[in-house]
Parts: structure tokens; sequence; C-alpha cells
């Protein structure tokens, strides 16, 4: 079970969490909220802009953004105990540097992405140890945000993060540029904007659904001579989406790698 959580950073993802803990059940008593910035977060939790002075966590959150990680290591040394427990959300930070840091008995990463600030998201975990005890406690903090998923390597952290990590931002360009497309063919601006958002949503939705592949359901939109077809027909094109879409995943992920290889200096 778990102890006194400690959360650093209660911004989008860590105030999601939050609220997740406590719709679950949490005592809000056991939570303290390290964040000098906090604001508008739920009654019951307790709220410091530093670290307090005495005691220490079972388990440590954090969710700061990576740049931070220094100033937070050289604030939370000299604990009388490191936390049994340390859930880390930086990314690119992994699982050696985040042990020497704050000598946590067990430590899991966690990638969520931006859906995850509405619980819409999705959050991916790893765990260097395979105590299902501890796993089953990293979900449980994790499972406000949305849907969660494993890794067995640490390595896929740099695809996790291209693919699902900054995967929101590919999306919500493709909306931008749909919307814009319909704009463009005549249609009032907003009114793009709404179809374009709502044809997301909805196509997601039965992706998820369906019991079938998406590619399978692009076919059966398309009828053959039809409009769908006939624009499938230029997304497919040697040069179209596909390799696009593993261009931009292959930049994103060499960018992650980039930033994690920094965390190891």
């Amino acid at each position: 079970m778990i102890g006194p959580i400690w959360l650093v950073g209660a911004g989008n993802m860590g105030g999601a969490m939050l609220r997740g803990w406590l719709a679950s059940g949490i005592d809000p008593a056991g939570i303290t909220v390290i964040d000098p910035f906090a604001a508008d977060l739920p009654g019951g939790v307790t709220v410091v802009s530093e670290f307090p002075r005495d005691g220490a966590p079972d388990c440590l959150v954090l969710a700061v953004k990576p740049q931070q990680l220094d100033s937070v290591t050289a604030s939370f040394a000299g604990r009388a105990a490191p936390p049994r427990l340390l859930l880390s959300v930086l990314a690119g930070v992994e699982t050696d540097a985040l042990t020497r840091g704050f000598g946590a008995q067990h430590v899991i990463r966690a990638m969520p992405n931006l859906p995850a600030s509405i619980g819409e998201g999705v959050t991916v975990l790893f765990s260097a140890g395979d105590d299902r005890a501890i796993r089953a406690e990293a979900a449980t903090l994790a499972r406000p945000l949305g849907l969660i998923e494993w890794i067995s390597e640490e390595r896929l952290f740099d695809a996790v993060t291209a693919l699902s990590g900054s995967g929101p931002g590919y999306v919500f360009r493709f909306i931008e540029a749909l919307a814009e497309a319909g704009a463009t063919l005549g249609l009032d601006e907003g009114l793009a904007r709404r179809l374009a958002i709502a044809t997301a949503r909805g196509s997601a939705l039965l992706a998820e659904r369906s019991d079938v592949s998406p590619a399978e359901l692009a076919d059966r939109v398309a009828s053959p001579g039809g409009t769908t077809r006939e624009g499938l027909n230029v997304l497919d094109e040697a040069a179209g989406i596909k390799p696009l879409l593993l261009r931009t995943l292959q930049a994103a992920a060499r960018r992650s790698a980039e930033l994690a290889a920094t965390s190891r200096r």
C-alpha cells in the first residue's frame, strides 16, 4: 500500500494525477504537493513551495520539466530516508540518473502525453525490476491519465516519445491541415475547423472500438472509384503520408535519444 506521497509539480500532468488519485479514494491527507506556482488545487492536500524540512515520502512523484531535475535533486538531498517508490514523468531522464539522484528502492519511468491532462491520454511505463506489487502501485498512480501500456526495454522510450509522446502534436497539425483544406474549398473557417475536429474524434473512437485494423476501416470508407478512394490515392503515393510520418517519428526519436544522452552526463 502506498504511504505518504510527495508530488513535485502540479501542472497539467501532475494536476491530472492528483485529481485522479483523490477521485479514486486516496486520502488527501497523505499527499503533499511541492510547487511554488500551484493554483486551484483540490482541498485537503498539503501544498508547499519547497520540500518540507522534516520527513520523507514513501512515494515521490516527479512531474516537473526535465531541466528542473538538478534543482529538485539538490533540494531533496539530505532526507532522513530515500523514497521507497519513485515515479518520474521526466522525458529523457533515465532510470540510472533517477536512482543516483534520489536513491529510491524502486524507480518507475512514465511517458504520458498531452491528452492525459484530461484523463484521455496514454501513459507508457517502464520498470527495470519485475516486482508485480510495485508495478501495480505505479499503475494505480498513472491510471487517472488514461490508457496504460508497459514496455520491456528502456531504450524503447525514444520510439514511445516519438509516437505517443509527440503524437498529439502531429494529430493537431493534421486537424489544422484538414480544416484549412476545407476552408480553401469554400467552407467557412469555423465550420471547417469544427468538422475536422469532430471527424478526427469520431474516427479515433471508431478505430478504438472496432475489431478490424485502421487500414481496413479506411478501405471500408473508400468505395471503388468514389471520392474517398480518390483522396486516399494521393495519401498513398510513394511520397505520401506513410513515409512522411516515418520521417517525422525518426526525427523525434533522434532528438529524444540526444536528450537522454545529455541526462547521462
